[in-house]
């Protein structure tokens, strides 16, 4: 399930999933884009890149295409792969540079940045 709060410049994505449930935050207003994978027990952080992220808006459009449509091709569909690191865990500099919703979402796991 996708949840857009416009006036807070959030995106809360859920996945259930078995092994592969998810929550993602798109925290438009700081910047980052954080993924909690509830099999890993872990948090990967990814800075939003204009360049391959799309706007706030877009998402919203990209979502009901998506819905409606069961076959669409979008160039703006995102993927994103990680690779493990070195993991820290958050410390108050940290939280302060992911804003509350990031905080709120990965606190107390390993980060992946």
């Amino acid at each position: 399930t996708m949840t857009i709060h416009s006036e807070k410049q959030i995106v809360e994505v859920h996945v259930r999933s078995g092994i592969y449930s998810s929550d993602t935050i798109f925290d438009y207003s700081k910047g980052y884009i954080a993924t909690r994978l509830f099999s890993r027990k872990a948090c990967f952080i990814l800075k939003i890149n204009q360049k391959y992220i799309p706007e706030l808006q877009e998402i919203g459009r990209l979502a009901f295409e998506r819905k409606t449509m069961k076959s669409i091709y979008s160039p703006d569909n995102v993927w994103v792969e990680f690779q493990s690191g070195h993991s820290l865990f958050g410390n108050i500099k940290n939280w302060f540079r992911y804003g509350e919703h990031i905080k709120q979402l990965c606190s107390g796991l390993p980060l992946y940045q």
